[in-house]
């Protein structure tokens, strides 16, 4: 078990899939846990009682992603609840499916608000909070680094940017001794992409493993970098992807 006791984590699209997964891992590795929702209340409220269950604070907090003002209130409030921050993790994201010939500007405005101005505007709240040894984690995807096939241009190019926001913050953040690094899951088993679902076999073709991942594996890898053990590792990818970019 890592020890992170006494940390204080905000996790946004905390309330199902990786996003609750990592803040239930943080909660059992002694952190304190707000985490972002926007529609889920009943699953917020169910994480919130797991991450109870195991000792720590928990604080569900509504908010929009896509919206500015939104996303400050949350940092401003998980900062009042827990009396400050250590850990962000990016997790909230939005998909797209479909070519660049159809797509609508409301529908590009929207995965490029949610999936990069989000993260941004997290850590940009978030950093005045942060001391020596705070973390920033986002949660990209392999699909930023290879696009295997057609349909998921718009989404790729989204998490794509989350490679140089990773970089270029860890050279502003790096003489604060805050590290900031990124998690690449390829194919994880979750309602938005079940390893059951129809297009499961090629997905799990597409990796050196043959299998999807858990939430619980893409939490293990954030755990591993909120840790101190892993406080020389910043600016970096780490690829959770099964072998998908091998």
């Amino acid at each position: 078990m890592i020890d992170l006791t006494g940390k204080r984590a905000l996790v946004t699209g905390g309330s199902r899939g990786i996003g609750a997964a990592i803040a239930l891992a943080l909660a059992e590795n002694g952190a304190d846990v707000a985490f972002t929702y926007q529609h889920a209340a009943e699953r917020a409220d169910a994480v919130c009682k797991r991450i109870e269950a195991v000792g720590r604070r928990a604080v569900a907090l509504r908010a929009d992603s896509a919206d500015p003002d939104a996303i400050s209130k949350a940092v401003a409030r998980s900062v009042d609840a827990l009396g400050g921050l250590d850990i962000l993790v990016n997790s909230a994201a939005v998909g797209h499916v479909g070519p660049i010939a159809d797509i609508e500007v409301a529908a590009y405005q929207k995965l490029m608000d949610v999936n990069v101005r989000a993260p941004l505007l997290y850590a940009k709240a978030v950093i005045p909070h942060l001391s020596e040894g705070g973390r920033i984690i986002t949660i990209g995807s392999a699909l930023g680094e290879r696009v295997p096939f057609p349909g998921i241009t718009a989404y790729a190019m989204s998490k794509a940017a989350l490679t140089s926001f990773t970089r270029g913050l860890s050279r502003e953040l790096g003489p604060q001794g805050i590290t900031v690094n990124l998690v690449q899951p390829g194919s994880v088993d979750t309602e938005s992409n079940p390893a059951d679902g129809e297009a499961a076999a090629f997905q799990r073709g597409l990796t050196s493993l043959g299998r999807y991942a858990e939430p619980e594996e893409i939490a293990n890898a954030v755990v591993f970098l909120a840790s101190p053990a892993a406080g020389i590792i910043t600016g970096a990818t780490l690829n959770a992807d099964g072998g998908a970019l091998a």
